[in-house]
């Protein structure tokens, strides 16, 4: 388009992948009491906290 160069900024993308492993940390550990479940629960991220929401309340 016109020899110019097009990014798409995911600066939200990239923040909210990293907000959404910390807050199913941040639930996760006080409900398992554990810290292997809460760093596997980090890496599931939303769908953990998603969950939680759905299923755990």
């Amino acid at each position: 388009m016109n020899g110019r160069a097009y990014s798409i900024r995911v600066d939200g993308a990239k923040y909210g992948v990293g907000f959404g492993s910390a807050l199913a940390m941040a639930i996760s550990y006080p409900n398992n009491h554990s810290v292997l479940w809460a760093i596997i629960d980090g890496l599931l991220g939303w769908i953990y906290v998603l969950y939680f929401v759905l299923f755990r309340n």
